[in-house]
């Protein structure tokens, strides 16, 4: 019913000290990001590595639904977004199992989503959600459509990138022998 870990949600009263932090010191890469006028935050997903992703959210009004988080902690983290293939096949498990949830929302397609309370997940909101990985990451992020992978040149190396059904990429680095091997594994694969 579970994919994935997508990404980890950080609630923070300092959006732009955040950013910085997790940008010039960690290396983050900004991908995506919107704003929600009804609950009044900001969003924005960055990139760290291959395939790890962090979402960074902050109030955006008084009225935030993120005011009792900050009554009690001055950041942190908010939740674990969880990819689910189904999100319908997901809510009925969670009912069959007696496991309650809330806010269950459809965005189109892009996004549906339904959250299980801390009480209910071991002192963790969990965000269960069914989308389109790719959907959600900057182009530099992506193999090109239609495509599952890439090779390249780089000195002595061979940089392999593929497509991860997750979303983002994968590189292999590999030297000429490495290469060589991989070939010869392959065409033995398809005799």
């Amino acid at each position: 019913m579970i994919l994935r870990i997508d990404h980890v949600s950080l609630a923070v009263k300092n959006y732009e000290k955040a950013v910085e932090f997790f940008s010039k010191i960690l290396g983050a890469i900004p991908q995506t990001h919107g704003r929600d006028t009804n609950l009044q935050y900001y969003w924005e997903i960055f990139k760290l590595g291959d395939l790890s992703r962090l979402e960074i959210i902050s109030p955006t009004g008084k009225e935030s639904f993120l005011k009792n988080f900050f009554k009690k902690k001055e950041g942190g983290i908010h939740h674990l977004t969880l990819q689910t293939p189904d999100i319908e096949k997901m809510r009925v498990f969670l009912e069959m199992n007696n496991i309650p949830y809330f806010r269950q929302a459809t965005y189109s397609d892009a996004w549906k989503e339904i959250f299980i309370h801390p009480k209910d997940a071991f002192g963790v909101l969990l965000q269960i959600a069914e989308f389109r990985p790719n959907d959600w990451l900057a182009p530099s992020s992506k193999i090109p459509e239609g495509g599952k992978w890439t090779v390249k040149r780089h000195n002595d190396d061979h940089i392999l990138s593929f497509s991860h059904p997750g979303g983002g990429i994968i590189h292999l680095s590999m030297k000429k022998e490495e290469i060589n091997k991989l070939i010869q594994d392959l065409k033995n694969l398809v005799e």
